[in-house]
C-alpha cells in the first residue's frame, strides 16, 4: 500500500500547530491507513479506540435524531481527539493538547481535506 502522500499531508498537519500532537487516517473499522504518531502511542490501539469511539458517536447521533455524523471532537483533561470523515470508509483522527485553538485546527483540516481524500482514492483504486 502506497501511503507516502498521506504521510506527507499528516506531517504538514502536525507541524501546522503546536497544539497538534498526532494524526492518522483510519478506516471506520479501525485499521490504520497512515499515521504520524509519537513513539509512546501504539498505532493499532489508536485505530481500535478511534473506531470504538466513532461507533458510539454514530449511534448517539442517530438515537438523538441528529442525523449523519460528520465530525466528532472529544475534549479530555490531557487533550482531545478530533475525528472527521475523509471519504467513504475512512476518517482523519487528530490528537490535540488541552486548551487548543480549535478554530485554526478546523481551518487547517478543511484546507487539507481534498488532498487527503485524493490520496485515499489513489490507495483504494490501486
Amino acid at each position: 500500500m502506497q501511503v507516502d502522500g498521506l504521510i506527507t499531508i499528516l506531517q504538514e498537519l502536525n507541524s501546522s500547530s503546536p497544539d497538534i500532537e498526532a494524526s492518522a487516517v483510519i478506516s471506520t473499522v479501525g485499521l490504520v491507513i497512515a499515521s504520524v504518531l509519537p513513539q509512546n502511542l501504539d498505532e493499532d490501539r489508536v485505530g481500535a479506540m478511534t473506531a470504538a469511539l466513532l461507533s458510539r458517536a454514530e449511534r448517539t447521533a442517530i438515537a438523538l435524531d441528529r442525523g449523519e455524523l460528520k465530525q466528532f471532537f472529544l475534549i479530555a483533561k490531557q487533550g482531545g481527539i478530533l475525528m472527521v470523515y475523509v471519504g467513504e470508509g475512512a476518517l482523519l483522527a487528530v490528537l490535540t493538547k488541552p486548551h487548543i485553538k480549535s478554530g485554526f485546527i478546523f481551518f487547517t483540516i478543511e484546507r487539507l481535506l481534498d488532498r487527503i481524500v485524493e490520496e485515499i482514492n489513489k490507495i483504494t483504486v490501486v
